[in-house]
């Protein structure tokens, strides 16, 4: 199900600005990261699932090369050369359009420009993962546009791309692969290794908490690559001690961590459990779902926090203060920082049922603390990325 208010505004700010109709429509939505954080590019194991917050894209063909982008929250307006594209310096999220049409039109014939418009619901810098949204669904409209095919991994990998060459930031692939492969009332499991993904049902009885916290998320300014460094150094580590092969931290145990992570510097080391960690806890995880263990699964969800917050610092204050006031709030299963880090959103699992009264508790907490209050709204696992007929 799509947000009609959200469509009904782009097709009528399309039409004012353009004059005419677009030809093609496509919404991704945004994504909570429930269980396995950094672990995507680690070639390890994430639960995560879209959510019922997204991006539209609408487009039309331009005569000429001239590709026109409208960011319709703003409505501004930026023009480039679909024949030759290049990174801005301004207007950031242009450089996410720019990046996925450079990669479409690597496996396909982009010959003229386009006429195009975005508008979301996904707050900014809240850890949801706005950039992929904009990605996926700029790929789906604009691939359908100029009748490029590419499948479900090829278009995560362009998006990715995009952040890496056009954004700056080196990430996984789970932000692309969880708005594409979402399916409503699921979780979905990706092995990032085989980048193979399933739809793992996780009951009725649950509901997810977004709780942005409105502290910054900023992953461009070198934090992340800092941490993926780390990663790639501490498995380089473990390559040259461990008597088997390690391709990457998926590779190591957290018993084999214990032991030969002396010869590190303690914060590499530090770094590499995380992930390490990580894996182990969605493997249980998978389990617990399986047997409706909601509780178990939710106790994993406080220690990926607690690891995050220790091992990998990539938690802040706030996010700590929402997970820790969630442990103390009956009907709250389990929370953790969701994304990156440095900022932004705190995931809470809760039953539908005590949804509101954990929300009240959860923004009046951080009220007294802060002065202002987190910024809460319901999450139901929801469909993925799609053309809108």
């Amino acid at each position: 199900m799509i947000n009609e208010t959200i469509y009904n505004e782009l097709m009528q700010k399309y039409k004012d600005h353009f004059g005419f109709q677009p030809e093609v429509v496509s919404y991704a939505p945004g994504r909570i990261e429930v269980l396995g954080n950094h672990t995507d590019y680690n070639e390890g194991y994430v639960f995560s699932a879209a959510i019922n917050f997204g991006t539209f894209f609408a487009a039309r063909k331009a005569e000429g090369g001239t590709c026109r982008l409208v960011a319709g929250d703003l409505m501004k307006e930026v023009s480039f050369d679909a024949g030759s594209i290049e990174a801005s310096d301004s207007d950031g999220w242009q450089n996410y359009v720019k990046g996925t049409l450079a990669g479409l039109a690597e496996n396909g014939t982009v010959d003229c420009g386009f006429d195009g418009m975005f508008l979301g619901n996904i707050p900014l810098g809240s850890g949801l993962s706005s950039s992929a949204a904009l990605e996926m669904s700029t790929g789906l409209a604009l691939a359908k546009l100029y009748g490029i095919t590419v499948d479900p991994v090829a278009l995560a990998k362009i998006g990715q791309k995009a952040e890496h060459d056009y954004a700056g930031c080196n990430c996984g692939l789970l932000d692309q692969i969880s708005s594409l492969a979402g399916e409503s009332g699921k979780l979905v499991k990706t092995d990032f290794r085989t980048v193979e993904f399933e739809p793992v049902a996780i009951g009725d009885d649950v509901c997810f908490l977004m709780c942005n916290t409105l502290s910054k998320h900023a992953l461009v300014d070198g934090a992340y690559n800092k941490l993926r460094v780390a990663c790639e150094q501490c498995a380089e580590h473990f390559g040259k001690v461990l008597t088997h092969p390690v391709k990457s931290l998926r590779d190591v145990s957290m018993a084999e961590w214990a032991i030969y992570k002396q010869d590190l510097p303690e914060r590499v080391a530090s770094c590499g459990a995380h992930p390490i960690g990580e894996d182990e806890r969605v493997l249980l995880g998978a389990e617990l779902l399986e047997k409706g263990d909601l509780e178990g699964f939710g106790g994993l969800m406080f220690d990926s926090h607690e690891s995050s917050r220790v091992l990998f610092g990539n938690s802040c204050e706030e996010l700590d203060f929402v997970v820790a006031t969630a442990k103390k709030i009956p009907g709250a299963l389990g929370a953790r920082l969701s994304g990156g880090g440095f900022g932004g959103s705190a995931v809470v699992l809760v039953n539908p049922r005590d949804a509101e009264t954990v929300a009240a508790a959860l923004e009046s907490a951080f009220s007294s603390k802060y002065g202002h209050p987190c910024e809460v709204s319901v999450i139901t696992p929801s469909q993925g990325a799609h053309l809108v007929s």
